[in-house]
């Protein structure tokens, strides 16, 4: 009967993998969250301007740019947690995907979309798609 024994290097390596996964996993129910709560500010900006509230919906834009560029600076967070989890190649790509549209993308739709609305709706059709690629992440992290 042969009996594996690990190195002090390898139970670091296992325990700080471990801790990537579930710092991994948290991040993404949280990115979600943060996704479902940006989507609200924007409906919140849009319906109050339609109803004459200028200030109303300038502050409700405001909050919805801070948020936005949070979750840029999550979808770093999460494509370093997804090498260091080792969670696939799959979720890797993702991840990378997300720092594409959070941090450039959805900035760019966003300055154009003041010149033509035809990109302040890609500007949402890519926060839709933001919110699948992060889904799958997550159902993917959750099958580990």
């Amino acid at each position: 009967m042969t009996t594996s024994v690990r190195t002090p290097d390898q139970a670091a390596t296992s325990g700080v993998r471990r801790a990537a996964r579930a710092g991994y996993r948290w991040l993404l129910l949280v990115f979600l969250l943060a996704v479902a709560v940006q989507i609200f500010l924007a409906g919140l900006g849009v319906f109050s301007f339609g109803n004459g509230d200028r200030a109303g919906g300038d502050h409700a834009f405001s909050a919805h740019q801070g948020l936005g560029f949070a979750i840029a600076g999550a979808s770093v967070l999460l494509l370093v947690l997804a090498i260091a989890a080792r969670a696939g190649r799959l979720a890797v790509w993702l991840a990378v995907a997300l720092v594409i549209q959070t941090r450039l993308l959805q900035s760019l739709l966003d300055g154009l979309g003041d010149d033509s609305a035809v990109f302040g709706g890609l500007h949402a059709l890519d926060g839709l798609l933001i919110a699948a690629s992060a889904g799958v992440q997550y159902a993917l992290a959750r099958r580990r």
